[in-house]
């Protein structure tokens, strides 16, 4: 943590002349910056979204695929978490940045370099509970193993979210 700067205007003679203070931060205002902050799932009534219903949003079979490779690309260490944040809830995004860490972290261990997986993605098994709700497993294939990804999309505000994603 770099020290804060402030202006120390008690010994200004002229407006060209300036003197600059350090501020060490207390250890309270240290304890504060580095405790953990966990991210609140997103309720949409706390924003002002509205659930959309299934004539207003889009197919959602072509938003499934591109989850799918997205979320194994950013596994591997290919892809940045960020790159989601628009299609995902914060819960989505918390757990991801959980499973991307951990799996660096082995990368990390081993030695191994992140290289971009080669798969192939099936079409999705879709189902609809609700209005506005969809449930999918999309199955990805690469050449040591297979592996299905289950995602919960949800209609807010006229496009799909994910508001749940599990690779198994």
């Amino acid at each position: 943590m770099s020290a804060a700067v402030e202006y120390d205007d008690r010994h200004v003679k002229t407006s060209v002349q300036r003197r600059w203070r350090h501020v060490t931060p207390s250890s309270t205002q240290i304890a504060a910056a580095a405790a953990p902050r966990l991210l609140e799932p997103l309720d949409v009534a706390d924003f002002g979204y509205r659930m959309s219903e299934r004539g207003e949003l889009a197919d959602p079979a072509p938003l499934l695929v591109n989850l799918t490779r997205c979320v194994v690309e950013i596994l591997a260490g290919v892809r940045h978490l960020d790159q989601l944040a628009r299609w995902v809830t914060s819960e989505v995004h918390l757990n991801l940045m959980r499973r991307v860490t951990i799996a660096a972290r082995s990368r990390a261990i081993t030695g191994a370099s992140a290289k971009r997986p080669r798969l192939t993605i099936s079409e999705p098994l879709i189902t609809e509970p609700l209005d506005g709700v969809v449930e999918a497993v999309v199955m990805v294939h690469q050449p040591a193993r297979s592996r299905a990804v289950a995602i919960r999309l949800e209609g807010i505000d006229g496009r799909w979210r994910a508001t749940a994603l599990t690779v198994l």
